[in-house]
């Protein structure tokens, strides 16, 4: 289902994860530490925070994709090429996908104890942060170079 723009709380779903994404991410190493312990036998009193913003994560993600399949998202700018638009519809699967498995990943490492869960976790969290640099910068280039307007469509609702 297409529509003309995103609606205030797509746009306000998709700036508060982002930010959540890179604060989740820049807390690793002490989420690291508090995993380590943990596997060792040492008691850790408190859910760490990266944990409980990972599965504010995985919650908001489900809510911006049940609002993407109920209510539609705008189409693509008409002038892309279809390889470009076709490219721009999977990575936006690939980054639904991983801040599902990312978040779930994390939580089978923690309440499982599952240490090579972690070691995934880690790996694809990295991965997502790689994929969502590049689709800023393709939203800036679109922004800035083709001057297209894209931008503007996830900063304000129509």
């Amino acid at each position: 289902m297409t529509v003309a723009t995103y609606s205030r709380a797509q746009i306000a779903l998709h700036w508060t994860v982002a930010i959540l994404v890179v604060a989740t991410w820049l807390l690793h190493d002490r989420m690291e530490e508090a995993f380590d312990a943990r596997m060792d036998g040492d008691g850790v009193g408190a859910l760490p925070l990266h944990a409980w913003l990972g599965l504010t994560v995985l919650a908001l993600t489900l809510i911006r994709l049940a609002l993407r399949l109920t209510r539609g998202v705008p189409p693509p700018p008409a002038d892309d090429p279809p390889a470009m638009q076709a490219a721009a519809n999977w990575t936006h699967r690939l980054i639904y996908l991983l801040l599902i498995a990312i978040p779930a990943g994390g939580a089978v490492a923690w309440f499982g104890q599952v240490e090579d869960a972690g070691d995934v976790h880690g790996t694809i969290a990295n991965i997502l942060m790689i994929i969502a640099l590049g689709h800023a910068l393709v939203a800036l280039w679109h922004q800035y170079v083709k001057k297209d307007g894209l931008l503007r469509r996830m900063m304000r609702a129509g």
